[in-house]
């Protein structure tokens, strides 16, 4: 690793560019959770950030950070640096979001990587500090920065495609079409791991039905925006779809077995199943059929020749507003947009949104993270977060409500209604 860092900054000074201002005697508290990627690349890149800058770095990971910092925060003790994405069942990220706890750091955007001579907006990816998961308030401001991302999109069994001589649907009518070709084989047209997984699924299909000032509205829970037609395209797709799902998914959609859901795939007793890139090494070691290739491509488009959307999942690297040294926290979230800190966390399998990285990734990687260099788009952001209702998850109320609707227990209807419902009560508390 040293010697590496060596290089760069051999590279650095032989190019004439600039490096920061050491920092010595500053000591910079970073704290990460511990995820499949591992704690060591989050401890080699902040020995990269330290030999490069002379700030000190005591890093803290953990597969259960929440614990860890809970309770010295609410003592006043806060980190100067979290990566801790939101959507955890702790919701210590949402919390702190809704306290507005979470410091402004769109100054960052203008600041020169380190190392480098190309701004950090240079750098990240085209509409990734442009969403609710990085600007949660809607103020044109910059509150979390994109960390690791995951392409979500629907995946199948490429090997079963190529014996069938089946073509990859590019449109909603031919997705039914093949469905109809597959129920005469046995096989069912879709499948998925838990209800939750409709989220990206959900976003994307938003996106296709009424493009990003529809989503923007949706998630916003605009007056009447569940009434338009654009919504009710939604619906019908997810209701449609809902008939086409292999019978036995609502059962095992649980944390406890949704792997069998997933073994639908390889087993090709279904043709696809929404998912990140993570499924890969979650069934590395399951059984498959003979001949099976992971295969991925973007939602269907509503008509012919209209946009293609898959959805980007991503984790949110942020300062609280009571770190102690904020200068250095954002000279530490420039460096993760660094050629040095990106291929530091790639090795871990952890993919940074930085422009053109993807061209430098291999084999599955490549096809994963380069979709959206195949002509679909990328569809980000998510509800609003808003002060609590009481009796209102609004995630359950729309993703949760899948399986009610495969099993016949709720109608279209009924699963409409309530998301009117708790719409209107989420713009309330919005307010």
């Amino acid at each position: 690793m040293k010697k590496l860092v060596s290089l760069f900054l051999a590279l650095i000074l032989a190019l004439g560019l600039s490096i920061p201002a050491m920092a010595e005697g500053t000591t910079l508290s970073v704290a990460a959770i511990e995820t499949a990627y591992g704690s060591e690349i989050w401890q080699e890149v902040t020995a990269a950030f330290t030999e490069l800058t002379g700030i000190q770095v005591d890093l803290v990971t953990d597969k259960n950070l929440e614990d860890v910092i809970s309770a010295p925060m609410k003592a006043g003790d806060f980190p100067d640096v979290v990566h801790l994405a939101t959507g955890r069942p702790a919701a210590l990220t949402e919390t702190l979001i809704k306290e507005n706890l979470l410091e402004d750091i769109t100054d960052v955007l203008s600041m020169t990587v380190p190392g480098e001579d190309k701004l950090v907006s240079e750098k990240i990816a085209g509409g990734f500090t442009e969403s609710s998961l990085t600007n949660p308030y809607g103020d044109g401001k910059t509150y979390m920065a994109p960390m690791f991302y995951s392409p979500c999109g629907l995946f199948y069994n490429a090997g079963l495609f190529e014996e069938k001589g089946w073509e990859v649907p590019e449109t909603w009518d031919e997705m039914w079409a093949l469905g109809d070709t597959a129920a005469a084989e046995g096989i069912a047209l879709f499948a998925y791991p838990t209800a939750g997984y409709f989220d990206a699924f959900f976003y994307a299909l938003l996106y296709e039905c009424g493009g990003p000032e529809f989503f923007t509205q949706a998630t916003n829970y605009a007056e009447g925006i569940w009434d338009t037609e654009e919504a009710q395209l939604a619906f019908d797709i997810v209701a449609k779809l809902a008939t086409y799902t292999e019978k036995s998914v609502p059962s095992n959609a649980n944390n406890d077995n949704f792997t069998k859901n997933q073994q639908l795939i390889l087993d090709n007793k279904a043709l696809f199943m929404p998912n990140g890139n993570w499924v890969i090494g979650e069934m590395a070691d399951a059984p498959r059929a003979e001949g099976f290739k992971w295969g991925f491509t973007a939602l269907p488009a509503v008509t012919e020749g209209g946009d293609r959307y898959s959805y980007t999942w991503f984790e949110q690297l942020w300062i609280p507003s009571e770190a102690a040294n904020k200068d250095a926290a954002k000279q530490f979230v420039a460096f993760m947009y660094s050629d040095v800190a990106a291929e530091i966390f790639a090795k871990g399998g952890a993919i940074q949104p930085i422009v053109g990285f993807a061209d430098k990734l291999e084999g599955d990687n490549k096809i994963y993270y380069s979709i959206y260099d195949n002509g679909a788009k990328a569809a980000l952001g998510s509800f609003a977060a808003t002060d609590p209702v009481e009796g209102v998850n609004f995630a359950d109320t729309v993703f949760g409500t899948i399986n009610s609707l495969v099993s016949g227990d709720k109608t279209q209807e009924q699963w409409i209604e309530q998301i009117k419902t708790d719409s209107d009560l989420l713009r309330q508390a919005l307010k």
